[in-house]
């Protein structure tokens, strides 16, 4: 396969997509969606499709956003650069984390878009879900995940995946995620399946399937 296809969004993200566009935005004009769950559960790779289904909407990895020391100590960054300028309507300016140099680049614009997906871990902790429209949970058992991950980055990464789990670890366990989540978002062999989350809302008043539908599959 030509490693610059991609494959069209399925009926489900299409769906998914005509929803988020119909919600209020939730951060100045933006309506900043989540896209959080464990490391390696393929929230890099779901955002990619929402966003291919909702036009090319920008997508701020949070990997851009934390660093080699604070793997989840970025949230006053996080608000300082992007959060509080999207509420004002302004253009945000972040400095992307290199994760080889270890040091953080020039900043970059991020325009206040009618959507923004906010897409890694931690994307829908306390001190965020008040900004967001809507948050979405990717629903893989962390130790799978977390083999997926290793598999993934190989052993030049061990020892970065050795400290990064307790700190997961650790974080979800004082600040969980998935409790709020609205909606779950299950791979599948092929495509994805959306289902309602613990939160049970897409948005304020309204349900994923209505209350009655069965799941949609991307």
């Amino acid at each position: 396969m030509n490693p610059s296809f991609r494959p069209a969004p399925g009926p489900g993200v299409r769906d998914l997509a005509a929803r988020i566009r119909r919600l209020a935005p939730s951060c100045g004009p933006v309506r900043l969606v989540g896209v959080d769950g464990h490391a390696g559960s393929g929230k890099s790779t779901f955002a990619g499709e929402l966003s291919a289904a909702l036009g090319g909407v920008p997508v701020l990895r949070l990997d851009d956003i934390a660093s080699h020391d604070a793997l989840f100590d970025w949230t006053g960054r996080l608000l300082d650069q992007v959060v509080e300028p999207f509420a004002r309507g302004r253009t945000a300016h972040y400095a992307p984390y290199d994760w080889r140099a270890r040091r953080f680049g020039s900043p970059r614009p991020l325009p206040p878009a009618p959507v923004v997906l906010l897409e890694g871990v931690g994307a829908g902790r306390r001190a965020l879900r008040p900004y967001l429209a809507l948050l979405l949970w990717m629903e893989l058992p962390r130790e799978d995940a977390w083999a997926r991950g290793r598999s993934r980055d190989g052993e030049e990464q061990r020892e970065f995946w050795d400290r990064w789990v307790p700190a997961e670890r650790r974080h979800f366990t004082d600040d969980p995620s998935r409790p709020f989540a609205d909606l779950l978002v299950r791979q599948r062999d092929q495509g994805y399946e959306v289902l309602g989350g613990p939160a049970g809302t897409v948005g304020p008043d309204q349900s994923l399937t209505d209350g009655d539908g069965p799941p949609a599959v991307c």
